[in-house]
């Protein structure tokens, strides 16, 4: 009776703690509208793939979003679009940083600035729907 009464409570111990260890993530979808190429896409993956906390990045610049998935108790999405405006591109309501943007190669920066102006022009904002 002991030894079965003992082994329940050593199971019930390790459930308690093994589901402790569980972190709250969460999703968040970013507009990064100043991402244009494939470039720019590799660019921010590795940068927030750096980050404590950021546990996956992908970025779509064709609809010019950025999915990150983070854990909450370690950053927050204030950060990861401070940390996307510090790479150099805009993200939501965070201009990019002004040294940052200058050390982006010609063909990552928008038209007015010297990057690509050739039809499809890839740095464009995409077009509104209505």
């Amino acid at each position: 009776m002991k030894k079965l009464f003992l082994g329940l409570l050593a199971i019930g111990g390790i459930a308690l703690v093994s589901s402790a260890q569980v972190k709250a993530s969460m999703t968040v979808k970013i507009k990064t509208p100043t991402v244009g190429c494939d470039d720019c896409k590799n660019r921010i993956e590795s940068y927030l793939k750096r980050y404590d906390g950021i546990t996956f990045v992908q970025v779509n610049w064709h609809q010019k979003i950025t999915t990150v998935k983070y854990l909450t108790d370690r950053t927050n999405i204030e950060e990861i679009k401070t940390a996307i405006a510090n790479c150099g591109y805009d993200a939501d309501d965070i201009p990019a940083t002004e040294d940052a943007y200058k050390r982006l190669p010609k063909t990552c920066k928008k038209p007015e600035d010297g990057g690509p102006t050739k039809a499809p022009n890839i740095h464009a904002a995409p077009p509104v729907k209505q």
